[in-house]
Parts: C-alpha cells; structure tokens; sequence
C-alpha cells in the first residue's frame, strides 16, 4: 500500500464520551470493524471499512475530557510547522503537537471559522 501524499485529508476520527454505543452505531450502519489501538491505553478503537487491508480512522473514547466530535485529519511532513501556520493565518491550536508511544505526531486545530480538524504525521517506518 501507498502511504497517502502529504497535506491530504488521510484519516477521520469520532470522539465520544460513549465509544461502544459509537461502535455499534456505525458498525451496524457501514460494517465497520474495530481493533484497540494497542499505544492507546484503551481509549482509541482504529476503524476498518469492509474490504480493506489497513485502518483508515478511529473512534476515540474522550472520558469526557473533550467535546464530542467527527473530524479530518491531515497527513503533514511537520506538525509544528503547520501549527505555526495555522495561528500565523488567524487559526488556533486546541492540542498542541503530541508524540504518541510508535512515533505518531497530532495536533488538533481550529479554522479562523471555528471548525476542528487535525494534522498528524505518521511514526518512522
């Protein structure tokens, strides 16, 4: 498989304070699977669509941590640097750059309109 080009919307993610009710709604609804995320400590399910080989979301459990969510989420060769660009053109960052235990760096972000979307670029091969 291709890894996806950068700065192309190459995830999604739903955050909910009800992960298993999420699972089963869109489940039942688009047959999607679930594997737990082992460098998640329980709280991100990836999302597999029928057919496929390789995730291509998550359904987070946000322990009521943070608003209930859907977004995209863009693949970027520096998630710093685009965090920085999106506060230099009127955005905001709402979780700055974090490194999860494989490498995978996220940052979570606001548009000048308000609209959640993130960034992340993926762990070293």
């Amino acid at each position: 498989m291709n890894a996806p080009a950068y700065n192309t919307v190459a995830w999604f993610q739903v955050g909910t304070t009800d992960a298993e009710q999420a699972k089963r709604f869109y489940g039942d609804l688009f047959g999607w699977r679930y594997t737990l995320d082992p460098n998640s400590e329980g709280k991100y399910h990836l999302v597999s669509y029928p057919g496929a080989d390789t995730p291509s979301g998550g359904i987070f459990d946000t322990g009521g941590e943070f608003p209930d969510h859907a977004i995209f989420m863009v693949v970027v060769p520096d998630v710093a640097a685009v965090c920085a660009q999106v506060e230099r053109l009127g955005g905001k960052v709402l979780v700055p750059p974090t490194t999860s235990k494989d490498g995978l760096v996220f940052a979570d972000l606001h548009d000048p309109a308000g609209n959640h979307f993130g960034v992340f670029t993926p762990p070293p091969a």
